[in-house]
């Protein structure tokens, strides 16, 4: 089971975004036995999930 370590917003207003472009997040995730992965993800997708740092990462995704 992955869970939500960090989540990096990584927008400080210095690169606009393209048309129709939504800001997106940096996670890290870490499972029980230490291994962490780096995934990218829509800012709006991790609030609509009720996703946030100690929440379980949905399987599949």
């Amino acid at each position: 089971m992955w869970k939500i370590k960090q989540i990096f917003d990584g927008d400080y207003g210095c690169e606009e975004l393209q048309p129709g472009q939504k800001p997106k997040a940096s996670v890290t995730l870490a499972d029980d036995a230490g291994n962490e992965k780096l995934v990218s993800v829509e800012d709006d997708w991790l609030t609509e999930n009720g996703l946030d740092v100690g929440s379980e990462w949905p399987a599949g995704v």
